[in-house]
């Protein structure tokens, strides 16, 4: 019991400033939505529109690069400096090759937008602004790879901070490029893309120097290279096809279940909208809640993996389970506080968003299952967060395809459109994270077992 107490409440120290910095991602597309929003109608439907698209590549890239912060982690707790510069190098690569790729099809897609059955007005204001994010995606992967970096070592608050500060200058763009302040014109949505660009470039620069200067004055102070305390001073040397097949057998299988969760999701969106414009309108204000309360487990399962990672590097197995089911604790915690905020505020909460009486009434009941699936929805994440700490992510993999697309999406067509229910697609989704929630928490205690006895 001392252990565990002891191991949650250092993965609780290392997952708060994870969780703000998340927090402050998701306060960017907010305050964005927002400020187009003034813009008119039309702007802020291409905006959802084209940011819709763009998450799509974002989140597959997002898994592709979560393991790395395992490898980092694991070769820090060996005492392998070298290593962690070794693969921060492979990392940055993977990021680049990765953000280029995505931004490559990102732009040609943009010249067939007019496929995906958008109003023609949508379309035509979309596709700028879609081509300026497509671009941002690269810098965006390569903060991932160094706040990561950051993180593992134990230096979360700095890529936190930067974050915010990002928050801040987009804010401070947006003003001046959407709605032409000092004396720049008015671009309206293209300038809510260049404000975006522009921030992202900026963190990635900022957290670049900051670790740099950092990785020289250890260096200083224990008459080291660089190179020697864990920092790349090569960034161009020879990339090994051993350490990129790693990141590719963690990052991909990752990628998926990513991919599974986010396309569940999207699927329920579209067959909201078979049920009407209330259902589609409810459905988008218990969902934005619902990945708002995600944000903190899925900070815990972070910090929860890098510590995992550590403990192997130590080779101190006897640490995994405390450090995985006080995780798992502590993410019932704050998602049964946010379950309880759910089912009995659902209709003041949903009141912030609209005036419809016919909205809010749906959407305090869709938020009522909302806060029935928190545990679970807390205890997946966290769940796929402890498996990849462990290097375990196949059958993680498999498990949420078939909690995703075998029981949620045929489950919410079946009880929700077919029954043309909307709360019976948000119990299906319900269903599909409470078997994610059992099975990968269930993987977590046979895999480490045999380390409760040492």
């Amino acid at each position: 019991m001392p252990n565990l107490l002891r191991e949650t409440r250092a993965t609780l120290v290392l997952a708060v400033p994870i969780i703000l910095g998340s927090v402050s991602q998701m306060l960017m597309n907010v305050l964005d939505s927002v400020m187009v929003g003034r813009v008119g109608t039309v702007p802020l439907a291409a905006s959802a529109f084209a940011g819709s698209v763009f998450n799509f590549f974002f989140i597959a890239g997002l898994g592709l690069l979560l393991p790395i912060a395992v490898l980092f982690s694991r070769a820090y707790g060996a005492g392998q400096p070298r290593e962690c510069g070794a693969w921060l190098r492979h990392g940055l690569a993977v990021a680049l090759g990765a953000g280029v790729v995505c931004a490559a099809v990102m732009v040609a897609l943009a010249t067939q937008l007019q496929h995906l059955g958008q109003p023609a007005e949508v379309v035509a204001m979309a596709r700028p602004f879609f081509v300026i994010i497509a671009v941002s995606i690269v810098p965006a992967f390569l903060f991932q790879v160094l706040r990561q970096y950051a993180e593992s070592l134990g230096r979360p608050w700095l890529p936190m901070a930067i974050m915010l500060a990002g928050v801040a200058l987009n804010a401070a763009l947006n003003w001046v490029l959407i709605y032409g302040h000092l004396g720049v014109p008015a671009f309206g949505l293209t300038g809510s893309g260049w404000a975006t660009l522009v921030s992202r470039v900026a963190v990635v620069v900022a957290l670049w120097i900051w670790l740099r200067r950092q990785a020289e004055r250890t260096a200083r102070a224990e008459r080291r290279t660089v190179d020697e305390v864990g920092w790349p001073t090569r960034l161009r040397a020879a990339l090994e096809a051993e350490r990129l097949r790693e990141i590719a057998r963690l990052g991909l299988p990752a990628a998926g279940q990513l991919l599974f969760e986010v396309g569940a999701f999207s699927g329920a969106a579209v067959m909201m909208g078979w049920l009407g414009a209330t259902a589609l309108a409810a459905h988008q204000i218990a969902l934005t809640c619902a990945s708002t309360t995600f944000m903190f487990p899925l900070g815990l399962a972070s910090a929860a993996s890098i510590r995992l990672g550590n403990a192997l590097g130590e080779g101190r197995r006897e640490r995994l389970r405390p450090i995985g089911f006080g995780a798992l604790g502590l993410s019932g915690v704050v998602m049964g506080g946010f379950a309880v905020l759910l089912a009995f505020g659902g209709e003041a909460i949903a009141g912030l968003f609209v005036t419809d009486a016919a909205v809010i009434a749906l959407a305090a009941r869709l938020l009522i299952v909302a806060a029935l699936f928190q545990l679970c929805d807390g205890w997946q994440v966290v769940g796929a967060g402890i498996l990849r700490g462990l290097s375990d992510v196949r059958l993680p993999a498999v498990i949420t395809f078939v909690a995703y697309w075998v029981i949620a999406i045929p489950g919410g067509y079946w009880f929700g459109v077919r029954a043309t229910s909307p709360l019976g697609i948000w119990v299906a989704l319900a269903a599909g994270l409470s078997v994610a929630a059992v099975f990968l928490a269930w993987r977590f205690a046979r895999l480490t077992r045999n380390s409760a006895a040492r």
